[in-house]
């Protein structure tokens, strides 16, 4: 489970609104609304990654589905060691000199 967000989705997407439309420094806008400025300066880098602004960055899209991409793969490979046990387990089976049950 996700850690919970320290601030809501409706102050970040003000904050970035608003460093967008006035352009004042994002350490001013975060002081005035309270936030680390650090955390704004994530968040602008991230509505311009999800706007196509930036080449560096990943879309939220690419992340959530590199986040889903990374589960299934792990899923993937556990499934992959069951079946390398359970295929050696099978193979001594086959291996092992079978006797008859005397009567």
């Amino acid at each position: 489970m996700p850690a919970p967000r320290k601030y809501p989705d409706e102050l970040r997407e003000r904050a970035v609104r608003e460093v967008r439309t006035t352009g004042r420094p994002i350490a001013h806008v975060a002081k005035d609304l309270g936030i680390h400025k650090e955390a704004l300066r994530g968040w602008v880098r991230q509505a311009e990654a999800d706007r196509g602004e930036r080449d560096d960055q990943l879309t939220t899209a690419e992340r959530d589905e590199l986040k889903q991409l990374r589960k299934e793969n792990a899923e993937l490979k556990r499934a992959n060691e069951i079946l390398k046990a359970a295929s050696v387990f099978f193979a001594q089976e086959i291996d092992r000199p079978r006797t008859r049950p005397s009567r």
